[in-house]
């Protein structure tokens, strides 16, 4: 499911540091821009961040839960975005934190997707 637009409102206060912050509604979830690089994936009110090789032993902790995933053709697919620990919700300093690291990996995956011949980048819609 789609965030909600009072949880959108509160992500954009949580994020505000960080730049300018859009949503996009993809595949029946939201995907979370900040200056057009997506960070994170919200399903259910839930914010899930970007995670790369270089940030994954900081996210440990969020392996207690699965990643986000779907399904295609019966195989259940495992992204590149783990669930945001609730107590970073109560820690703003520690939430910007995270955020930055997911936003670090999400800067590395536009940069190798921007020197993969015949790709171009697409900006987000902002909403």
């Amino acid at each position: 499911m789609v965030a909600t637009p009072d949880y959108v409102e509160y992500l954009r206060d949580q994020f505000i540091t960080l730049g300018t912050i859009t949503t996009r509604r993809m595949f029946g979830k939201t995907g979370v821009f900040i200056n057009g690089v997506m960070l994170g994936v919200v399903s259910d009110n839930m914010l899930y961040f970007r995670v790369d090789d270089d940030n994954r032993s900081m996210f440990a902790e969020a392996q207690q839960h699965p990643p986000l995933s779907y399904v295609k053709n019966g195989v259940k697919i495992d992204l590149a975005f783990w669930r945001a620990p609730e107590r970073l919700f109560d820690d703003p300093e520690e939430f910007i934190r995270w955020a930055r690291a997911a936003l670090a990996a999400a800067l590395r995956v536009a940069a190798r997707r921007s020197n993969t011949p015949g790709r171009t980048a697409q900006r987000p819609r902002r909403r």
